[in-house]
């Protein structure tokens, strides 16, 4: 046999492997697909929990595009009015911040119990990797719904962002240094933050995006399906339960209790309650950036150690562990679990200090320094 036959034969297989098609049919995903029971099944709750979130997202961002104009004269007035004036506008806007607050978080909190669990292990590897891309893709998500209200926090922290994706090209060689310039007026859309800066973010939070999450969400959830929950433990579990019905309907039931947490919150609490500046400003061209502005607190663990450490170093910090999410499964191929729950605890710990305490850390440093 050729090397050509036998290179096909391997890429066959892989994909047979990876997708395996025969199985897509009744009688095993839902007659016969059971779910381990042991001491991290909870952890099996959290990708659904994350679906319900992202589906709570796209229909509230539905109602919302009803009012919202997407144009630098009347994108703020339109948030006001929602906010004000519309029947139940405030109660579904702020069922929509929330909810991607609780997205984020169960998506993290997804990611690292997977890994813990090996869940990437052969052949689950593309598993993964679509979840990978769907967690970068949730913070772009993030990224480009910030600047839509279009008040003066969101489009200064918008500039700020910006100007760190054109900082970079100074680190680079050659003509890899002008990249950056040309990729932020790409997402600029021209020489300053302004009406196609707008657009752009516009297109690309509402109906490019969600394209992209559409289709690999598809794939993501079809292969799970094929390949079943992943055994998550060293031992075999002793004791399993059948998918349907039983954990269907606790999945349900997670469900029916996060809508009636997030229920309150938008009732209750407004989400830019937690903010100590006045978000609903108007943005100014000509007015002073405000001070002590932040992004979003699931951007605090780039964002604290922009403010601490060098640029260049953060910068590689950041394509080192983007690098490394998507290759997790074959860099951590031999690892053990108990290892990887070493890590995953690690992780945590990183992002718990960095979220909550790094403002704390960040004035002790400027205390010493001055």
């Amino acid at each position: 046999m050729s090397d050509k036959k036998k290179g096909l034969k391997r890429l066959v297989e892989f994909m047979y492997d990876r997708l395996p098609m025969h199985k897509f049919n009744f009688e095993h995903i839902v007659l016969e697909k059971e779910v381990p029971v042991h001491r991290m099944s909870w952890a099996y709750y959290l990708g659904g929990l994350t679906l319900f979130f992202f589906m709570v997202q796209v229909v509230t961002g539905i109602f919302l595009l009803f009012y919202y104009q997407p144009t630098v004269s009347d994108a703020h007035a339109s948030i006001e009015y929602i906010t004000k004036y519309v029947n139940n506008g405030f109660f579904i806007r702020n069922l929509h911040t929330w909810s991607s607050s609780c997205m984020i978080l169960c998506l993290v909190v997804h990611a690292i119990t997977t890994f813990a669990m090996k869940a990437f292990a052969p052949p689950r590897e593309m598993i993964w990797v679509g979840g990978a891309a769907m967690l970068i893709l949730t913070f772009a998500f993030g990224f480009t719904g910030y600047l839509l209200p279009w008040h003066q926090i969101a489009v200064n922290a918008t500039k700020v962002m910006l100007q760190s994706i054109e900082e970079s090209g100074h680190y680079l060689p050659g003509f890899l240094s002008g990249v950056p310039h040309y990729m932020r007026e790409l997402i600029q859309g021209g020489s300053v933050v302004g009406q196609a800066t707008l657009s752009r973010f516009f297109a690309l939070h509402v109906v490019i995006l969600p394209l992209i999450v559409f289709g690999i969400l598809a794939m993501h959830l079809l292969s799970v399906q094929l390949h079943g929950m992943s055994q998550g433990v060293d031992t075999l579990p002793k004791k399993t339960e059948k998918f349907f019905p039983f954990f269907i309907l606790k999945d349900l039931i997670v469900w029916g209790v996060a809508f009636l947490g997030i229920f309150i919150l938008a009732v209750c609490v407004p989400f830019e309650s937690f903010y100590a500046f006045p978000l609903f400003q108007a943005y100014n061209a000509l007015g002073a950036t405000p001070e002590g502005i932040k992004p979003e607190w699931y951007f605090y663990f780039t964002y604290y150690p922009l403010e601490l450490l060098p640029f260049w170093l953060v910068m590689i910090g950041m394509i080192v562990t983007g690098t490394v999410l998507l290759l997790t499964p074959w860099i951590f191929k031999n690892t053990s679990r108990r290892m990887l729950t070493i890590i995953a605890w690690a992780i945590t710990a990183y992002l718990v200090i960095t979220t909550l305490f790094g403002n704390v850390i960040l004035e002790l440093v400027k205390g010493v320094k001055s």
